[in-house]
């Protein structure tokens, strides 16, 4: 059966040992020409392939739940389960999208963009299913990585303690998206390297099984022995403290092995955690050996693993350098990380300050109270994390971070749309949520040297701030920029009959609008409102009392965004506010291409004319 003829997991369930190794070919064959062309996450997904298809030979799904965390592991399962025809849309503008998505097939049982929920996801359907009378069986595939986050281990203990019966499939390959770290990282890898048992059950397997006569039953009852040697060779009372009957580990590529532990723990009335043993990025040659580099990756060449594109440093490695070079003059600087030191630009500076680079794995939360404590004990600490995954620390920020008005830098990449990632990673609320946070400065640069001035200046106060900034800032038609001022927004064009107030990547559309406008006879004012908590009063005031129309632009969400502060700001001082307020719905954004979204929903350049002209016409 061709990889093109399978629409379901049912199709896989009689397949031979020798055409099964041929489909687990042929899905990395695919998974490989898909990422090189659309980009994705490819070493995870190389590691996992026979792992997946285990699980589907001895689940049946929909029925069955079968819930993936991190969810970028799940491109075989999507191949698998219907949309091996259209992987090709991988990440694509109205394709599928690269984690699962409960609203793109029966198949994805939940929707798991952000790490270490799947376990409480798990335990909650599972408890649905009791409640409910019914019989399927749940199952969470972890990450190594995912289980570095706290979350786990609430899920862990309420499951264990429950008794809830239900399977946690441990997918360690001794990565996250940067090296794991932590105990539980040094627990798995002791399991990982046990020699003693992984080589006596293999060596007591075969020799059993040469025995004539009597060899296989002596293999069937070491089979159910071999527990009790496992727990003299291997230290496993982590999980079975936790109220889990524990198994492995075992060989995530070995398919008929997997399938015997599945069943077998499928059958027991109580929770169940299966350690798989995984080798990430297997298959392609690149991804084993950097496995790092090839987590999440750009379209490449598939005959050298180059990007295809021309993208300079990201504005995460500009600010990372910005960081390290202060960092010679100034030993109070340390950097916090959730599992993203290269990713957040900070590689470098854990090569040259190793002692003042903390990565807690993924513990966002845990990240921000920790870096509150060093502020409060005269530290200067830098949290570099996605702004995406920062909306898990919302409380740590508001109470052990702003409360105590402790100087904490949140560098927060990626603010804007997160393109082909999509909704679980667009950048979009944090505007919203930084501005109710009481104490915090909001900072958003247009241009690499603002983000250097605003860096300088958060590292000379007493209090939290906040620097949003996207995965690239474009090249624009702008003013060369001279310095940073504190509070102060920057005009980068003159224009009498309207302005038009943004920030950071989206002044590039604002200018071309401008542009656009010029050629209408419409002179449009652009303001830099690179300050957005606190408002930059006296450039408000100045445009509010010259009486033409004022438009806010942002890459945001609407509500609780800039447009609805400047609205305020204006009501409270009876101004007859904005005359248009641009920004992103009220809604999730699906995944797309960050042009083709910004036309989408108003936020290109003529759409924002368009917008413009409206208001001047009144």
């Amino acid at each position: 059966m061709k990889l093109s003829e399978i629409t379901s997991p049912a199709a896989i369930k009689d397949m031979t040992e020798n055409e099964l190794e041929g489909l687990a070919q042929e899905i990395r064959e695919k998974i490989i020409r898909t990422v090189a062309l659309n980009g994705g996450h490819l070493a995870s997904n190389m590691g996992a392939v026979e792992l997946t298809i285990a699980l589907h030979r001895v689940l049946d799904c929909p029925k069955d739940k079968l819930i993936f965390d991190v969810g970028h592991q799940c491109y075989t399962h999507k191949i698998l389960t219907g949309r091996c025809e259209s992987f090709s849309t991988l990440r694509t503008t109205d394709g599928i999208c690269g984690f699962p998505r409960r609203d793109e097939s029966p198949y994805d049982a939940f929707d798991t963009g952000h790490a270490s929920t799947a376990i409480s996801a798990a335990l909650g359907m599972a408890r649905a299913r009791d409640m409910k009378g019914e019989n399927g069986r749940v199952v969470a595939v972890v990450g190594d990585g995912a289980m570095t986050g706290g979350m786990c281990y609430e899920a862990l203990n309420d499951a264990g303690s429950s008794q809830i019966p239900m399977m946690v499939v441990l997918n360690d390959n001794g990565m996250s998206i940067s090296r794991n770290v932590g105990a539980l990282s040094r627990q798995l890898t002791r399991l990982r390297v046990s020699r003693g048992w992984l080589g006596a059950k293999k060596n007591v397997t075969e020799a059993l099984r040469r025995i004539p006569l009597v060899g296989m039953p002596l293999h069937n009852v070491f089979q159910r022995v071999k527990d009790h040697v496992r727990n003299v060779l291997v230290k496993d009372r982590f999980f079975t403290a936790l109220g889990f009957q524990y198994f492995g580990p075992i060989d995530g590529h070995d398919i008929a092995g997997m399938e015997r532990v599945f069943r077998r723990c499928l059958e027991i009335d109580e929770p169940v955690l299966v350690h798989v043993v995984t080798k990430k990025g297997l298959g392609f040659t690149q991804a084993e050996e950097r496995p790092e580099k090839y987590h999440g990756v750009a379209p490449f060449e598939l005959e050298n693993g180059k990007n295809r594109g021309t993208e300079g440093p990201s504005v995460g490695k500009r600010a990372g350098a910005f960081v390290t070079e202060l960092s010679e003059k100034n030993p109070q600087i340390c950097v916090v990380t959730a599992a993203m030191t290269d990713s957040a630009g900070f590689g470098e500076f854990a090569k040259r300050y190793p002692a003042r680079l903390y990565d807690v794995g993924i513990a966002e939360e845990h990240a921000v109270t920790m870096a509150a404590g060093m502020a409060a004990a005269g530290m200067r600490p830098f949290v570099a994390i996605y702004e995406t995954f920062l909306q898990r620390a919302y409380d740590q920020m508001m109470e052990d971070v702003c409360l105590q008005r402790l100087p904490v830098c949140f560098l927060m990449d990626r603010a804007g749309l997160g393109a082909e990632d999509g909704s679980t990673h667009h950048g979009i609320y944090g505007v919203s949520m930084l501005r109710t946070l009481p104490n915090m400065t909001v900072l958003c640069p247009r241009c690499e040297e603002e983000m250097r001035g605003m860096i300088a200046w958060a590292l000379a106060q007493d209090g939290p701030a906040a620097i949003r900034y996207p995965r690239s800032i474009p090249e624009m038609n702008a003013p060369e920029y001279k310095s940073y001022i504190p509070g102060k927004w920057e005009t980068l064009r003159q224009g009498k009959d309207a302005c038009l107030m943004a920030s950071s990547s989206i002044l590039r559309e604002c200018l071309n609008a401008a542009d656009l406008l010029e050629k209408d006879g419409i002179q449009t004012a652009v303001v830099n409102a690179s300050t957005l908590r606190p408002l930059d009063e006296e450039t408000l005031n100045a445009f509010c009392k010259n009486g033409a129309p004022i438009i806010t632009v942002e890459e945001s969400a609407a509500s609780g965004g800039f447009g609805q502060a400047v609205a305020a700001w204006c009501a409270g001082r009876h101004f007859s506010g904005p005359a248009a307020m641009i920004a992103l719905p009220d809604s999730f954004i699906p995944h797309g291409s960050r042009c083709v979204l910004l036309e989408r929903y108003g936020l290109d350049d003529k759409s924002i004319a368009e917008q413009v002209k409206k208001a001047v016409k009144g």
